[in-house]
């Protein structure tokens, strides 16, 4: 269960109730110790003391009907009511009793300590709690920061028997099976001493996010039944010099205590990243990767301690991390195949209720691309479906819908599209689907919708590859450029203008032109070399050029003759089947959304 943390105060919540507290003793607490401190007499007592030289001086208030006086040494304060009596002032007069007006201090030498006091005491607390708060926030919630800063505040899993296994990780077996040897390490490291062997020190898990990185870590660590520590590779860089240095040293300190054991470092690459030399970096960075290396070199042989870490920017990691006898081993966590994908969704469907006629073949290779992570929040999605529907298991047209919702977005049900729009949009959608159709090397279509979609598409068309599919040939490739062309090329057929419909077309259509003939060597002019670099092939894949300017303005030439060539290919193809454009705009038009049968039949039918 998460542990739910009440909201943080300001700090100048604290400063307001000290100045409450302060205020409260001064108007209410003073008043009420002095009125306290006050001796009440009769008039007689007054009268007598008076006469006998006792008083000091006298105060009389009339509005309040008393009359304050002092002792003669002026120690002591008194009060009494005040009764008639002419002959009041002479007798003070004949006692020497001093009645300037001069008030008489009510407040005893008790008060007057506490008035400044006090205060001081409320602020000086008020300064030793948000030192401590500040403390536990910076140091882990030890009774001191000197105790506290240095401290790893890695999470550990201790040994369990209910813990993640190989099992509850699919679609990456061949990651597993290069991770089973460290299991086997653990449970018998004997075999390996015999031979002379050692286990890598350092294993480095890459892929792009979502593919099952950290949790392959803890699957290692609950096959081997050992103690597994977790830490971010961000908890490492603290605001002061040294300190994550402190932390590397702490946290492998544990590690050696606890061993055999697995360390677990996630988002290795935020303290990996390569040195560049150059002054003004982050020092505290480089003085913890420092440490990171130290530390790793410090490993005795074979002490049955495996550090795993995982990132999704391999190429950005320092050379010294990466080299031999630090982080050995690289394993690829890759986005999972046809077969990964379905039994991905199987070992999830376990945790919902699905029917009994679900076809999870069909549900992968309609999720062609997505990673564990992905087919995760489809199964979810299709779970929540069957609620709002109000049905107790998951069907397969909820799991269809809800990768169509992780596509494209909702369906926006108070859109409105005018007919003419709609018509549009049709002929739109029909002219994709038309074009991949009469093309061969091209994916079936499975559905043609023209119902929008919160993500801003006003219809799309669906197309799911037959089985895994892992090259493209150039005419794949054109085919795919001329498909994407047909929605633009339908509206020009049929109604002779454009609209803004295109827009993401026109964007992969040009992103995979330039790509054939930048990085796929498909164009005769530069045979096979590489203009263009990728950069961050697991965050998607940003490419720079690396041709000079003249080269360049050839390659946007090749591109705009590609996209163009493709564009008329797919207004030939659609002109010549003009009947069959029609016919099935028409009928997308009535229904809204068609499946791959419905628009097969229709175009076979003669």
């Amino acid at each position: 269960m998460n542990e739910v943390k009440s909201p943080k105060k300001p700090l100048l919540y604290y400063y307001f109730v000290a100045m409450l507290l302060v205020m409260l003793f001064n108007f209410i607490a003073m008043p009420w110790i002095s009125e306290h401190q006050i001796k009440d007499v009769d008039y007689n007592t007054f009268v007598t003391m008076t006469e006998q030289g006792e008083v000091g001086r006298v105060e009389i208030q009339e509005q309040s009907n008393r009359i304050l006086f002092t002792s003669s040494d002026e120690k002591t304060v008194y009060k009494t009511a005040m009764v008639p009596d002419d002959g009041l002032v002479q007798r003070l007069l004949d006692a020497g009793v001093s009645t300037t007006g001069e008030e008489i201090e009510q407040t005893s030498t008790l008060v007057s300590i506490l008035a400044w006091v006090l205060p001081i005491i409320i602020f000086v607390a008020l300064g030793q709690y948000m030192s401590r708060k500040m403390m536990e926030k910076m140091g882990g919630g030890g009774n001191s920061m000197m105790f506290n800063m240095g401290k790893s505040n890695a999470k550990v899993y201790v040994k369990s028997a209910e813990g993640i296994k190989f099992d509850d990780v699919a679609g990456e077996d061949e990651a597993k099976e290069n991770l089973t040897e460290v299991v086997n390490y653990l449970h018998d490291p004997s075999k390996y001493q015999e031979i002379g062997a050692s286990m890598p020190k350092g294993i480095l898990l890459v892929g792009p996010p979502g593919t099952g990185k950290t949790m392959l870590a803890k699957a290692v660590a609950g096959e081997a039944n050992v103690p597994f520590f977790s830490m971010s590779g961000s908890e490492f860089v603290e605001m002061f010099v040294g300190m994550g240095a402190s932390k590397v040293r702490d946290l492998f300190k544990q590690a050696k205590e606890k061993a055999p054991c697995i360390v677990f470092i996630d988002e290795i690459d935020a303290i990996g990243q390569k040195r560049s030399g150059q002054y003004g970096g982050n020092d505290e960075r480089e003085q913890t990767l420092n440490q990171l290396l130290t530390e790793m070199d410090g490993f005795e042989g074979n002490n049955g301690v495996i550090i795993l870490a995982a990132t999704n920017r391999p190429e950005s990691l320092d050379p010294a991390l990466t080299r031999p006898g630090r982080f050995d081993r690289r394993v690829p966590v890759e986005l999972p195949d046809l077969k990964g994908r379905e039994a991905i969704l199987q070992v999830h469907a376990k945790k919902i209720k699905v029917a009994e006629d679900v076809d999870f073949n069909k549900i992968a290779r309609m999720a062609s691309g997505a990673s564990g992570a992905e087919l995760a929040n489809i199964v979810n999605e299709a779970a929540l479906r069957a609620v709002r529907d109000g049905r107790r298991f998951a069907t397969q047209a909820d799991l269809e819908e809800s990768i169509e919702v992780v596509i494209a977005g909702y369906q926006k049900k108070n859109a409105i599209m005018t007919d003419e729009e709609k018509k549009i949009v049709s002929y739109h959608e029909i002219g994709h689907a038309l074009v991949a159709a009469m093309q061969t090397h091209s994916a079936p279509v499975q559905k043609i919708t023209i119902v929008p979609r919160t993500s801003g598409a006003l219809g799309y068309t669906m197309q799911i590859e037959e089985g895994n599919h892992y090259l493209m040939s150039k005419t794949e490739m054109e085919n795919k450029i001329a498909t994407l062309t047909g929605g633009r090329a339908a509206e020009e057929v049929v109604f002779h203008s454009v609209t803004t419909g295109a827009s993401n077309d026109i964007e992969q259509a040009t992103k995979l032109a330039r790509a054939m003939i930048t990085r796929y060597g498909m164009s005769d002019d530069f045979d096979m070399v590489a203009l263009e670099t990728v950069n961050n092939q697991y965050l998607g894949g940003d490419a720079s050029l690396a041709c000079s300017a003249e080269t360049q303005t050839k390659i946007d030439q090749r591109v705009v003759e590609l996209v163009k060539a493709q564009h008329e290919k797919a207004v030939n193809i659609l002109t010549e089947n003009r009947a069959k454009l029609d016919e099935l705009a028409q009928y997308l038009y009535e229904k809204e959304t068609i499946t791959g049968e419905e628009f097969m039949n229709i175009l076979n039918a003669q």
